[in-house]
């Protein structure tokens, strides 16, 4: 799982970090590694979560479906769960939680 806290306004070097976090994710997956640490999830099917506070913009949305597009000819699943916060003291509610690729903010 990865989490991205930060709102989608970091532009082309936002994406570009976030790519390149699903390109190591994907290659600790598709290497073997995840396997050999985690023996146990051999034979079970690989999946990717990435957890967002804020509903990710339009180029934001383009690179995640892209990512998920890629990832999943490689049997990886995609899924992305985003919710936005309500403040400090708040646990964020259940109903605003929403995941790709249906998203209802």
């Amino acid at each position: 799982m990865m989490n991205e806290r930060r709102s989608w306004d970091g532009g082309h070097e936002q994406l570009h970090e976030m790519q390149e976090k699903f390109n190591a994710y994907a290659s600790f997956i598709l290497d073997g590694e995840m396997t050999e640490a985690h023996p146990e999830l051999v034979g079970r099917k690989a999946r990717i979560e990435l957890r967002c506070q804020h509903m990710p913009n339009e180029e934001a949305l383009g690179l995640l479906w892209a990512i998920r597009d890629q990832l999943e000819l490689q049997a990886i699943k995609v899924e992305v769960a985003v919710g936005e916060r309500c403040g400090d003291h708040c646990g964020c509610h259940p109903e605003r939680q929403s995941r790709y690729p249906d998203v209802v903010p």
